[in-house]
């Protein structure tokens, strides 16, 4: 019972949607982070899934709740509604597959057609134990972060590289944003909708009860 109180006490909740094409690695990517776990006969994910992960974000206990956004495009009306309450997003491509690459601008427009307009975004280059199948060079990647203001960094789900660091540097990135509106609001004349408490939950809505797992029985 006490590990289970200090799982549910948290001084934020974050809810972070990943983006991207099917077959990027977007569930790997979830199942390293929240149970660090791979599944190399993972299929596509069908409508979606999240699952969430408690930590510790710059002095601040986080409960980081990832989704999972089927990356088929019959489902794209399904996925729409689940940037709501959005407060991070991980565009996710597979460096091997330019075609995902290319499709990022794509999923970029959509997430700011549907997403808060101050939603943090990260560019995620994954799949990089594939390098002898490399197809889509950093330094373009990197570019395109650059002109649409987002970071970025590349992954490897399956030898666990740079993951923990990825989800890090997003939730880190949403505080800062978070304390910034905070600090504004307390200012003389801030209106007093202007920014989230220290110790306030950021309610992100009701979350779906069925969970899919990354592997069968």
């Amino acid at each position: 019972m006490a590990a289970r109180r200090a799982e549910e006490e948290y001084d934020y909740l974050f809810k972070v949607v990943l983006i991207g094409d099917s077959g990027v690695g977007k569930s790997n990517l979830l199942s390293r982070f929240t149970r660090n776990d791979f599944c190399l006969d993972s299929k596509s994910t069908i409508g979606v899934e999240f699952a969430t992960r408690t930590l510790h974000v710059e002095g601040k206990i986080i409960k980081a709740q990832i989704w999972d956004t089927a990356g088929q495009e019959r489902y794209r009306a399904i996925t729409s509604a689940y940037y709501r309450g959005a407060l991070g997003a991980v565009l996710v491509y597979d460096v091997s597959k330019p075609t995902t690459f290319e499709n990022i601008s794509r999923w970029l427009k959509e997430l700011r057609d549907h997403a808060d307009s101050n939603i943090r975004i990260m560019l995620v280059g994954n799949k990089t134990d594939l390098k002898h199948l490399r197809a889509v060079a950093t330094e373009d990647a990197q570019g395109f972060a650059e002109a649409e203001g987002l970071s970025y960094i590349e992954t490897s789900a399956l030898e666990a590289t740079n993951v923990e660091e990825a989800f890090q540097l997003i939730l880190g990135d949403i505080y800062r944003a978070i304390s910034k509106k905070s600090v504004a609001s307390d200012e003389p004349g801030a209106g007093a909708a202007g920014g989230v408490k220290e110790g306030k939950t950021i309610n992100v809505g009701d979350a779906p009860t069925g969970k899919k797992q990354c592997c069968s029985a």
